[in-house]
């Protein structure tokens, strides 16, 4: 195991790419980098070796996205409320949650490398590629891959098939 300053040397503009890719904010993507690198550094000793550090790395990085989005979603919600804007429908927040809850379950359940190739592609936002790159294997296995993934996905949710995924 390198030690954490090559670490940092080594991954950081990787890490603040991946960011850069997901928020398409320079400022933020920054920002998040650092945070990224801090927490990987308090959590080193529980990286298992089971990966990659550069795809640790990214997923403490798309975890710290998302925890940067419900911060903003809940200040805009609670800034909502105080502007008295038209409240959302409960019926429909209720249905999107439980959709999101069900794909998350059911991606959490995916053996690997589909639930990591699946969520850098529709979370993470990346290109076939990068991900070809992050894993040393080629652009089509990247693709059929994902392909595979969208497909174990869509069948565990009955069936249904969403393009956009």
């Amino acid at each position: 195991m390198e030690g954490f300053d090559e670490v940092y040397k080594k991954y950081l503009s990787e890490v603040y790419r991946f960011l850069l890719k997901i928020c398409g904010n320079q400022d933020l993507a920054e920002e998040l980098t650092q945070s990224t690198f801090v927490i990987a550094f308090e959590q080193m000793e529980k990286f298992r070796g089971t990966c990659k550090i550069s795809v640790w790395l990214c997923q403490i990085a798309k975890h710290e996205y998302f925890a940067h989005i419900r911060r903003q979603r809940r200040f805009v919600e609670e800034d909502a409320i105080a502007h008295e804007k038209a409240p959302i429908s409960v019926e429909d927040e209720v249905i999107d949650q439980t959709e999101a809850v069900r794909i998350q379950k059911i991606l959490s359940t995916l053996p690997e490398p589909y639930r990591e190739v699946f969520t850098l592609r529709v979370l993470g936002e990346l290109g076939f590629a990068d991900i070809s790159k992050s894993y040393r294997k080629s652009e089509s296995w990247a693709r059929v891959t994902y392909y595979r993934a969208k497909k174990m996905i869509a069948e565990r949710l009955g069936g249904e098939t969403d393009e956009s995924m």
